[in-house]
Formats: C-alpha cells, sequence, structure tokens
C-alpha cells in the first residue's frame, strides 16, 4: 500500500510527500491539516489556501501512512483524496476517533466517484477535482469554526494509539479503540480476515510501555473493525496492562462487552 508507481518515485525523493508545514498566522489556537494525496496539483492549490488561512498542514500519500498520523497527532481537518486505496476506510477510522480529536473531513473526489459514498464515509465537506482554488477557500473558510471548536482543549487530551497484527499479508496498523485486560477492539484502513493466535503489539496510550501478545479474533466485519481475544501475552506485560487499566480505573464488568461487535454489544444492553 505505500509503494507508488514507478514515474512518482522521483517526486517522492525530491520531497514533495515529506513533512511540509506552511507559514502561519498568530492565532489564540492553531489549525492544522493533514492532507492523504499523491496528486502534485491538488497539492498546490491546498498549500496555497492553507498559506492564505495560516493552517500548518503535512502531507500523507498512503492510508496506513495517514493512520498512523492521525493516531499520534491531533489535526483540526483530514482532506482525503477518494481516488486512493482505502480512502472510504481513513475517512471512517476519523471518524470514530474520539470527540476531541475528530478532525472535519474534507473528501476530494473527481468526475467518476460517487459523491454519496463520500458523504456515506463520513466527510463534512467534498472538494471536486480539478480544484478550484475559490472552492477550496470558501469551503475551508467555512469549516474554521468547526475546526477551532475540535481544536479545544486537544493538547490536554492523551493520544491515540496503534495496534500492529503480523498478518498473512505482512504488518497491519490498525487504530485501537478499546483496550481490556482479556483484549483490544480495532479498527483498520480493510478488512481483515480473522484468523487464531495473531502476534501483535501496541503501545499503552500515554506511557512508552509496549505490550506484545498473541491473539484471537473473535469478530471481523467488512468495514475493518474487529474483536480480539489476547491468547498469550508475557508476565511482564500482562502487568503493565493491568496497572495501566487500574491508574484509569477501567471496570472488570465491562472489560469483555466493549470487545463484543457492536450489534452483540447493543443486544447485551437491551437484555439488562
Amino acid at each position: 500500500m505505500r509503494d507508488l508507481a514507478a514515474g512518482n518515485r522521483s517526486a517522492v525523493t525530491a520531497g514533495i510527500f515529506t513533512l511540509l508545514r506552511a507559514p502561519f498566522n498568530l492565532q489564540p489556537m492553531k489549525l492544522n491539516a493533514l492532507v492523504m494525496s499523491r496528486s502534485h496539483s491538488s497539492i498546490r492549490v491546498l498549500v496555497a489556501a492553507f498559506a492564505e488561512l495560516g493552517i500548518e498542514y503535512r502531507i500523507s500519500p498512503s492510508a496506513s501512512e495517514t493512520m498512523e498520523t492521525l493516531a499520534t497527532d491531533h489535526h483540526s481537518a483530514l482532506i482525503v483524496d477518494f481516488d486512493l486505496p482505502h480512502a472510504v476506510q481513513v475517512a471512517k477510522v476519523a471518524r470514530a476517533a474520539s470527540a476531541k480529536r475528530r478532525p472535519v473531513l474534507f473528501g476530494m473526489i473527481g468526475s467518476t466517484t460517487p459523491i454519496g459514498s463520500v458523504f456515506q464515509a463520513g466527510a463534512n465537506f467534498v472538494l471536486y477535482k480539478p480544484l478550484d482554488p475559490l472552492q477550496v477557500l470558501h469551503s475551508l473558510r467555512a469549516a474554521q469554526a468547526f475546526m477551532r471548536e475540535d481544536r479545544r482543549g486537544s493538547s490536554r487530551h492523551k493520544s491515540e494509539t496503534l495496534a500492529y497484527l503480523q498478518l498473512p499479508a505482512g504488518t497491519t496498523p490498525a487504530l485501537v479503540q478499546e483496550v481490556t485486560e482479556h483484549g483490544l477492539s480495532l479498527q483498520a484502513a480493510e478488512a481483515m480476515l480473522p484468523l487464531r493466535n495473531v502476534r501483535l503489539r501496541f503501545l499503552l496510550p500515554g506511557t512508552t510501555q509496549v505490550v506484545h501478545a498473541n491473539a484471537d479474533f473473535i469478530w471481523a466485519d467488512g468495514e475493518g473493525r474487529a474483536g480480539l481475544f489476547f491468547s498469550d501475552m508475557a508476565v511482564a506485560c500482562r502487568r503493565d496492562l493491568q496497572a495501566w487499566l487500574k491508574k484509569r480505573g477501567v471496570r472488570k464488568s465491562e472489560a469483555v462487552r466493549s470487545l463484543l461487535e457492536p450489534q452483540s454489544r447493543r443486544a447485551l444492553v437491551a437484555a439488562h
């Protein structure tokens, strides 16, 4: 998923897809945007708009890199090119983030991309390619108030974290949505094949402690969501996990329920 077409490799080497930052004016709260795109022309239009509005920015060429960046850093806005692979899944991951970390979502679409699929993925605004500088400016200005609202208090909010699963297709990153003593619930950029005894690792949010474990899928859906039960974990990792859960006051009664498939969870709540 990270590999780009051979014709684009020189551009990557030149640095267009590395970290880019625009100059910004002093504001009560700094706004920043994450852009998932490989289109030079689209990036140029967006960069010009960011410079005019004082918005910092970062460019990411792939779904996996975008997910990693979303998990570790706060962004006021996420602009996704829906012509890239796994764009819909990335959008859904962003919308699944906690309220204080959820970015305003822009979907960039070409003439063949169904607009309905972009809004179904959770987009707040649509930008039509080739990008028109005035439309981009108007859309960003309209979204700024929402960006400021999402930005409040975010510097004090803990980072999200990613789990890395060793699957047959390779190492797959997934956003950790719930952590319990029994397992994890995850959101990946694409559907995952449910397997047993999957090796994984993840960083306990707000710490430098890495947990290594083996886990079994207990459910997975076509949207990249899944729940896993730990089947094996080193004593030291188990101790770190239990201490982390205790510090955050996680109740054992919710440990299993939070890992269930959403429909099953709703059924349990209704039964009670």
